[in-house]
This record gives C-alpha cells, sequence and structure tokens, in this order.
C-alpha cells in the first residue's frame, strides 16, 4: 500500500456510523467488481481491490475498528492492519471471504487444516436414575463402548517402523483448490480423503485407522437433589484422540 493511507470509510464507500452488514455489503461489491482475475492486468484494479480488502480487514473487525475509530491508522503499526503486497491479500482474503460468503476465494491456493493431534469428541450417556436415588444420591457404573487411541501404532495408522506420508496431491492440507471463474472452490482432497497423509504400511490392529473399537466401563457419582434433564460432567473421559491426540 502506499504510504499516505485513505480513510477506510472513504474506501468503502460507508459512514462511520455504518452498521456490519452495511460495511460487508460495500466490501462484497467492491471485491466483486476489483477482482485481479476479473481485471488481469489492471494494477489500478488491483490496487482498489487491496484498498477494500484492508479496509475491510479493519472496519469488518470489531475491536480493530474500535481502535481506528479512536486514532486513525497510527493504532496499528507497520504489517498490523494493512497488506504490503497482493499476496498479502489473497493469505487474508479466504478468511475475508469465508465471512462474507461461507466459503473462500482468491486465486488457486491451498488451504491448511490441522492434520495434527487432535482431542476426541465429547460423549453423552443417557441414565435413568429412582426417586430415592434423587433424594439420596449414589454412586452408578455406567458401560459404553467408544473409539480409541489404538495402542499398537500409538494413533498414527502407521505399522511400527513406519511412517505416514504427507499426502503429495494436498501437500498437507487435506484440501485441494478447484478455480471456478475467478472464484476458488476448496474440496475435500480425493487422494488422502482429507487426511492430509498417506499410510502406505497401515498398521495391523487398526487398518490404518490410528483407532479402535473399545468398552469402558467408569464409575459416576450423581449427587442428590438432580432433576429431569440434569446435565453431568465428567473430565477426560470421552472418547480417544485422533493422530495421537
Amino acid at each position: 500500500m502506499a504510504n499516505t493511507k485513505i480513510d477506510y470509510y472513504e474506501i468503502l464507500s460507508v459512514t462511520k456510523d455504518a452498521d456490519h452488514e452495511t460495511i460487508k455489503k460495500s466490501y462484497r461489491k467492491l471485491a466483486m467488481e476489483f477482482h485481479p482475475d476479473k481485471n488481469p492486468g489492471n494494477i489500478e484494479a488491483e490496487n482498489k481491490f487491496k484498498q477494500a480488502a484492508e479496509a475491510y480487514e479493519v472496519l469488518g473487525n470489531k475491536e480493530k475498528r474500535a481502535k481506528y475509530d479512536r486514532f486513525g491508522h497510527s493504532a496499528f503499526g507497520q504489517g498490523q492492519a494493512g497488506f504490503s503486497d497482493v499476496d498479502d491479500v489473497f493469505a487474508n482474503f479466504s478468511d475475508i471471504f469465508g465471512d462474507l460468503f461461507g466459503g473462500g476465494g482468491g486465486r488457486q491456493r491451498q488451504r491448511r487444516q490441522n492434520n495434527g493431534p487432535a482431542r476426541g469428541a465429547d460423549l453423552r450417556y443417557i441414565s435413568e436414575i429412582e426417586l430415592k436415588d434423587v433424594i439420596s444420591g449414589l454412586e452408578k457404573d455406567i458401560e459404553f463402548e467408544t473409539d480409541e487411541s489404538c495402542g499398537e501404532c500409538q494413533g498414527t495408522g502407521a505399522e511400527k517402523g513406519s511412517d505416514a506420508q504427507v499426502c503429495s496431491s494436498c501437500r498437507g492440507a487435506g484440501q485441494v483448490i478447484a478455480q471456478q471463474g475467478f472464484f476458488s472452490v476448496a474440496t475435500t482432497c480425493p487422494t488422502c480423503h482429507g487426511a492430509g497423509r498417506i499410510v502406505k504400511n497401515p498398521c495391523k490392529k487398526c487398518q490404518g485407522r490410528g483407532r479402535t473399537k473399545a468398552k469402558r466401563k467408569i464409575r459416576v457419582n450423581i449427587p442428590a437433589g438432580v432433576d429431569t434433564g440434569t446435565q453431568l460432567r465428567v473430565s477426560g473421559e470421552g472418547e480417544g484422540g485422533h493422530r495421537s491426540g
């Protein structure tokens, strides 16, 4: 961006008391009009697109907008609010378009997702107790079946002595980008099915899933005075983690 900053409200052609929906609508219109893929080789359009993206990055965020309203451009150090070049714009553009359209946008690029260790899902167990137990409370054993990290491969899905390889199609992102006009649409990688990695020598115990079925039994303390619909939370007793999580 040029050193002389243009007022962000002026860039988006909105008033300082404009609500979020008005700001979003204005940015959406400008982004569609000046998108570089729609104006190939047009430097002026590219600059206007960058200005609009920078303005929305600030005015579309409640906290950043409040700072900007108080201190103007000086509220942000160099590189904190603006973008230095068009690549920086596209690095943030998918997040902005996600807010606007519920999906990604911009030039053909790969969007990474977290394919590292992850916690397992919460589990819900519905139980009935007798009225006398409501009065006195009780300890109750509950049994259920769940998934847990494979003890043989430690959740990696790969046979001992081998490792899962980064998927060459999506480079570990789990998603690939298909260009449709001047929009880019992210879809699940057909090679790794969203895992971001390929297991060439799958674990025999879990068949490469990294997880196995397990039956578990835990004791739950149900306090006196519970009512219909009462929910009790037991920490650390949910589903096993993913990818060694």
